[in-house]
């Protein structure tokens, strides 16, 4: 237990995730900020999932709200110490979960578990003396939080990324979560759009925006390389578009025999890639790394030429700036907020999605024009120490905590 009254508690749905690196960063950003932080996780993920201390660390650092919810006489004796304490609030609460559901008998189970998650959650959050609670992501994780929060008698607060919640704006109740919170944070101004089109005007001064980040000085460029070392550094997941990747090597081959390709990540898309990489012929140009930890991604950027991630949806992947801070170019879909890191022509290109002749064409000339791909690579670096250090953003953050919200400030 802390004795620190000013502690923020972070909530997500699973922490710390190999996808998720970004939220451990903004963590580290914020303590090193001088704002104490506890982390919190709906669902613990297995230890075998991770190589990486940090990660290893985090895991044992973190309460895991399931877990403990499992135990009945933990999960009867928080509610019944919300009920002694304040039972309108608890009240309140429930009829506030049974409220917000979508329709149909599934959606009202969830949203009682969601209660009853919540009811563990804001007695761990009482116990340690939190004063906020900031939750990433506005999808079952903020159904918990914005439960939890009134439970402790807190405030809360969401970032969100994007792009999945603002199809499915209803089933998530997005718009009452954005009205019940202290302050919003979206990772993009085209995010902090979407925000503000799923609320009222009266919500909108509220909502910030903290980007991402990455530490600058972690990534390097590593003198060599033929200019035609291809990398892809995400989810195999088909809305990463590394089908259509494969498909735009197969044409750079034809031009570039020497041109490879390093796919790193994994998921449901990995069996089609191979297989239509095989199909294609160019399986010895293109190796599946499978997944990799920070140190092993910063070290494959350092030896690649260009990140290309030809996503059909996106918010801003944080490996956008690492690549960029490697001072590689980076060819990204034109979608969402992507532009406002990836700037065509200037720190690479972005692409119309899924439009293939296109994404071979810009590929072929980064291949084709090493000095205009080494120029975009340092107007990357420099976009990314301007605008995506994660120390300035995580003291941001940081501010924005301690004086409960933006106060009409959309940036630091």
């Amino acid at each position: 237990m802390t004795d620190t009254p000013d502690s923020v508690a972070y909530l997500t749905g699973d922490y710390p995730k190999v996808s998720h690196t970004f939220i451990l960063r903004e963590v580290q950003a914020v303590r090193a900020a001088g704002v104490p932080v506890i982390t919190c996780s709906i669902r613990q993920p297995p230890a075998s999932e991770f190589k990486g201390q940090e990660e290893l660390q985090a895991r044992t650092e973190t309460f895991y709200v399931i877990a403990a919810a499992r135990n009945p006489l933990r999960l009867l004796a928080a509610h019944g110490r919300a009920i002694l304490r304040a039972p309108g609030t608890w009240a309140a609460t429930l009829a506030l979960a049974i409220r917000m559901r979508s329709p149909g008998l599934k959606a009202l189970i969830w949203q009682i578990f969601y209660f009853l998650e919540a009811g563990v959650l804001a007695d761990h959050l009482r116990r340690n003396n939190v004063r906020h609670l900031h939750n990433h992501f506005g999808n079952s994780s903020c159904s918990v939080a914005v439960l939890a929060a009134p439970l402790a008698g807190i405030p809360f607060s969401f970032t969100e990324h994007g792009p999945a919640i603002f199809f499915e704006v209803d089933r998530w109740s997005l718009p009452e979560k954005i009205a019940r919170a202290r302050f919003v944070v979206a990772i993009t101004h085209f995010c902090r759009a979407q925000l503000m089109l799923f609320s009222k005007p009266a919500d909108w001064p509220k909502i910030a925006i903290v980007h991402c980040g990455v530490t600058p000085s972690s990534y390097r460029r590593n003198p060599g390389g033929n200019g035609k070392r291809v990398a892809f550094v995400g989810r195999l997941d088909p809305v990463k578009g590394a089908l259509l990747l494969i498909e735009a090597m197969a044409e750079v081959l034809k031009v570039h025999p020497d041109a490879t390709l390093t796919l790193a990540g994994d998921g449901p898309a990995r069996a089609g890639a191979e297989a239509r990489a095989k199909a294609l012929g160019i399986d010895r140009a293109v190796r599946f790394a499978g997944f990799m930890t920070q140190g092993e991604v910063a070290d494959l950027l350092a030896s690649s030429d260009m990140l290309v991630l030809p996503s059909f949806a996106e918010g801003l992947p944080v490996v956008y700036m690492e690549a960029l801070a490697s001072r590689i170019p980076v060819v990204a879909s034109r979608v969402a907020g992507v532009q406002e890191l990836v700037e065509d022509g200037v720190t690479g290109y972005a692409v119309p999605p899924g439009d293939l002749p296109t994404l071979v064409d810009r590929i072929l000339r980064l291949m084709d024009n090493p000095n205009a791909a080494r120029d975009m690579g340092e107007a990357g670096r420099n976009a990314v120490e301007q605008g995506f250090d994660i120390a300035r953003e995580g003291a941001w953050l940081a501010q924005l905590f301690r004086q409960g919200g933006p106060q009409g400030r959309l940036r630091p």
